[in-house]
């Protein structure tokens, strides 16, 4: 294996991209959920709900900087072993990545900076639109990631003039079918994410009868329903991706023949080798989780039935290892979702190995043993900081108000 440039380069950029992936649909995941939440504290003027924000909003922004962390690094790793990829579809392909890029560093960052330090220094309805530009943008940035994403599997809105892909209806590019299918399932799929991590953390404190103001308590009967609402259209728009996958989408004139894809395409297949079995795997990860998620989603309408859904001990411990199941199936999606397109780069136009820089076997392995450490090392430690702060409760988190007597008498209190 270690002997293959282009095997190594794909195995990098599929364990990069999930780890990437798990921070992602976190962040869209969590995000709607302490919107909700801030809108009903400050229309109640609640401050124990608002405390109730304070906490999730601390996992969320642990979650978050970690998340733009790792995805600095995956632009780093398109430009280092991806340049046939940026050399002939950079305006196409790159496109839709910069304007993500500028939303997410420059509007979604600076609205999440003025809503972590506007605590009691700005107006609660200031404060409260703050996130909403946040929310807004997060989902935003997913939408135009995968457009650029949404492109390599239906390559649309181009031309190719001497080598170079020139971007010529920006419209068709947008309206990508391939892109707004996947972020239908996404937006599903994130819900899920953020409800069972929601339900997790509610579940741990309600089975050590922790539960200050009902936060859990809330926290895990409205994780129990957006979950329970989410798993059947994640299920449909995702069986709609592998409809449209097998169709074999249209594009905008091949660059090879049909001929000769058939040829590249079958030679492919006959040496897929490790690349096809993970592809496998994933879909098997896949639908095993959604199967069991499923499964989970009637236990939990039942158990709501009976009104046991924040006092059944049995059922509580449990919950606390379902967030597991999301991440398995976000996981396999995207494995699958990447391997389905192969060997194309950019389907019918660029293969896998062509988009590849040229690196030796010892570049392509010290690239993978780098980046692969720098990702798990971000995993691990976002892993350890989020059950730490989930594990400590309201008044232990990023966002929790400094104790009274610590605080400065010149700052004024804010008035709920």
């Amino acid at each position: 294996m270690f002997d293959d440039p282009l095997l190594l380069a794909r195995l990098q950029f599929a364990f990069t991209a999930s780890i990437h992936y798990l921070f992602v649909a976190l962040t869209l995941g969590l995000a709607p959920f302490i919107l909700a939440s801030q809108f009903s504290a400050t229309v109640r003027r609640d401050e124990a709900r608002m405390r109730a924000v304070r906490f999730w909003g601390g996992l969320y922004v642990v979650n978050y900087g970690m998340g733009v962390l790792s995805g600095l690094v995956m632009e780093l790793q398109l430009a280092t072993n991806w340049s046939g990829l940026s050399d002939t579809f950079g305006y196409a392909f790159g496109a839709p990545l910069a304007v993500e890029t500028m939303g997410a560093f420059f509007i979604e960052s600076t609205f999440l900076g003025l809503w972590i330090f506007g605590w009691d220094r700005m107006g609660r309805w200031a404060h409260l639109a703050c996130f909403a530009v946040v929310t807004a943008t997060a989902y935003a940035s997913a939408y135009w990631v995968l457009v650029a994403n949404g492109f390599l599997k239906n390559p649309v809105g181009f031309e190719i003039n001497d080598g170079v892909a020139e971007l010529t209806d920006p419209v068709a590019l947008a309206a990508n079918p391939s892109a707004l299918l996947a972020l239908a399932h996404i937006a599903n799929t994130a819900l899920i994410v953020g409800s069972l991590v929601i339900a997790a953390v509610s579940a741990y404190h309600l089975a050590r009868r922790n539960d200050p103001d009902g936060m859990f308590g809330r926290g895990i009967r409205r994780a129990a329903l957006v979950f329970a609402l989410s798993v059947f259209p994640a299920s449909i728009t995702g069986g709609v991706q592998f409809a449209f996958s097998e169709d074999g989408p249209p594009t905008s004139g091949l660059t090879y023949t049909a001929e000769e894809i058939a040829a590249i395409e079958g030679a492919y297949e006959q040496g897929g080798g490790v690349a096809t079995g993970i592809g496998t795997a994933g879909e098997v990860f896949m639908t095993l989780s959604w199967l069991l998620m499923t499964m989970l989603s009637v236990v939990i309408l039942v158990v709501w039935l009976f009104r046991g859904i924040d006092r059944w001990r049995w059922f509580l411990w449990p919950m606390v290892f379902t967030p597991f199941l999301p991440y398995l199936a976000s996981i396999g999606g995207w494995i699958y979702r990447e391997t389905s397109r192969q060997p194309w780069a950019v389907v019918h136009h660029l293969t896998t190995a062509d988009a590849m820089t040229d690196m030796s076997p010892a570049m392509a392995a010290v690239s993978f043993s780098l980046f692969t450490a720098a990702f798990a090392a971000l995993a691990t430690i976002t892993f350890w900081l989020l059950v730490r702060f989930a594990r400590r409760g309201p008044d232990g988190g990023p966002l929790a108000p400094a104790p009274e007597r610590d605080a400065d008498p010149a700052v004024p209190a804010h008035t709920f």
